[in-house]
């Protein structure tokens, strides 16, 4: 990870908001989302194609030597977009929100928000090398807390992580997501369904 981050203040956040609630609250953090593999090859090949024109209208280059400097940008391009942030930055950021959409729900369904005891699980999920988060609640919580309730929560969060500071912005987005969870789904005498830890992923 890029950024420290302080795993106790988080699971103390989540124990905190959690003792106010039946609701459950998991924090994900992953490394990066995006997929942009396919991005990484187009980009290479593109740079590769490019490169004769030039060599073969202003020079005297010989064809094998020009082939060869093209499979050699091809494949210096190909390591250093995908070994480097390159290939992240020159995707979509349509694609890229979208795969970090898609990878937040899959940790929903994994983690089993979706079928605590109170029907009142959070996934609040985010990636760092897309600046990304997304809180995603059970769909029983949908007639209590409106979509700019979370929204606010989110925003606030992006900021965090734009400047780096990945902890504070889990810290805060488990206490909103306790106050919205407080009033939504208050406490019950259940137990813990769900780990308090902060899940890692990359």
């Amino acid at each position: 990870m890029s950024a420290k981050v302080d795993e106790n203040a988080i699971i103390a956040a989540v124990r905190a908001a959690e003792s106010r609630t039946s609701g459950q609250i998991v924090c994900v953090l992953a490394r990066r989302s995006c997929d942009p593999s396919a991005f990484v090859v187009l980009y290479a090949a593109a740079l590769a194609l490019i490169t004769p024109w030039p060599l073969l209208q202003w020079t005297q280059t010989p064809a094998q030597v020009v082939f060869a400097i093209q499979t050699g940008v091809f494949v210096i391009a190909l390591l250093l977009l995908g070994w480097t942030r390159l290939g992240v930055l020159l995707t979509p950021r349509t694609l890229k929100r979208r795969q970090a959409f898609a990878a937040a729900l899959e940790q929903f369904f994994t983690r089993s928000l979706g079928k605590t005891r109170s029907r009142a699980g959070v996934l609040i999920y985010v990636s760092q090398a897309e600046h990304y988060a997304r809180i995603i609640a059970d769909r029983a919580l949908d007639d209590r807390i409106s979509e700019k309730d979370w929204r606010g929560a989110v925003e606030e969060m992006t900021a965090h992580l734009r400047e780096g500071r990945v902890t504070e912005g889990f810290v805060d987005a488990v206490a909103r997501c306790g106050d919205l969870l407080a009033r939504a789904a208050p406490p019950d005498g259940g137990g813990n369904d769900l780990p308090d830890n902060l899940i890692r992923l990359n």
